[in-house]
C-alpha cells in the first residue's frame, strides 16, 4: 500500500461519499438500479454518477483513482464498469493509520 496515493484518493468529498455508499449499496441506492447487484460486481459506473449527480466521466475519473490506489476493485461487464469495495486494503489502511500514525 503506498498510503500517500490511498489518501490523495480519499482527499474529496464525492469520493468519500461513493466509498460509504458502496459499503452498503441497499442503503444509497434504490433497487431498480442494482437489479443486477452482486457483491462480487458491485455498482456500475453510471448509478454512482447519478448517485452523486455529477457526469459519467468525472465520477469514472474519481473511480478509476481509488482503483488504481487499490480502494476500489473494478470489473467489466460487456460495456459496463461496476465498482465494489476492496475490504482488504481499506481494514489494511485502518490498521496502518491506528499502529503508525
Amino acid at each position: 500500500m503506498v498510503l500517500l496515493e490511498v489518501i490523495k484518493s480519499l482527499s474529496n468529498q464525492t469520493r468519500l461519499n461513493i466509498l460509504e455508499w458502496l459499503k452498503d449499496p441497499f442503503a444509497h441506492f434504490p433497487p431498480e438500479e442494482l437489479t443486477e447487484y452482486s457483491p462480487k460486481l458491485g455498482v456500475c459506473v453510471s448509478d454512482i454518477a447519478n448517485k452523486a449527480g455529477m457526469s459519467v466521466p468525472t465520477v469514472s475519473v474519481y473511480l478509476k483513482t481509488m482503483s488504481t490506489a487499490n480502494i476500489l476493485i473494478a470489473t467489466r461487464k460487456d460495456q459496463w464498469t461496476y465498482y465494489r469495495r476492496n475490504e482488504q486494503s481499506i481494514q489494511d489502511l485502518a490498521l496502518h493509520i491506528k499502529e503508525k500514525l
